[in-house]
């Protein structure tokens, strides 16, 4: 199958010449991915990459990168963290819809952050969709969604001290 997914890198002070990343991006195994450089030392690379499955696409996509640009920090794997309106369009409903489903129904998942604006995961709001039935979801986004957030919360906890992370780890599970 085809799985679409985007990788956000911040890159470090000497990995700036971009002629040379795309050569490197490319030698590496990412001739699969479009590759947008409009911010300084940042790079996001959306690919389109054929496999098995989204898990095997988005971590064979990272471990090609890493190869290319080992200096390179991951930043964010997409699609993952959404807000209403993100949700809204991928599913061609409008904003207030989805603004009404989860004012209206206390098992709507529960926001990774609840400021101005409330952000989930993706996965999660696609999990509750297919619980209460109703709305087509395409399974390959579905399964992408749940590989970019799996990748996102591994390097969260990676980022965690290591006596943070074994009392983390032993309050949530």
């Amino acid at each position: 199958m085809e799985y679409t997914f985007t990788l956000k890198y911040q890159l470090c002070a000497s990995d700036c010449d971009h002629d040379r990343l795309l050569e490197r991006l490319g030698a590496a195994g990412c001739d699969d991915a479009l590759v947008g450089v409009g911010q300084v030392r940042r790079i996001a690379l959306a690919f389109t990459r054929e496999s098995a499955s989204a898990e095997t696409a988005v971590l064979s996509a990272l471990a090609d990168v890493k190869r290319a640009i080992p200096g390179a920090s991951l930043i964010e794997a997409t699609p993952d963290f959404v807000g209403l309106t993100d949700v809204a369009e991928l599913l061609g409903v409008s904003r207030q819809n989805m603004r009404k489903l989860m004012v209206n129904n206390a098992s709507f998942p529960v926001p990774i952050h609840d400021g101005n604006v409330a952000i989930w995961h993706l996965a999660d709001v696609f999990a509750w969709l297919a619980w209460k039935g109703g709305y087509q979801l395409e399974q390959t986004m579905v399964a992408v969604a749940r590989a970019a957030k799996q990748v996102n919360l591994a390097k969260g906890v990676g980022q965690l001290a290591p006596e943070m992370r074994r009392e983390a780890q032993a309050l949530f599970t």
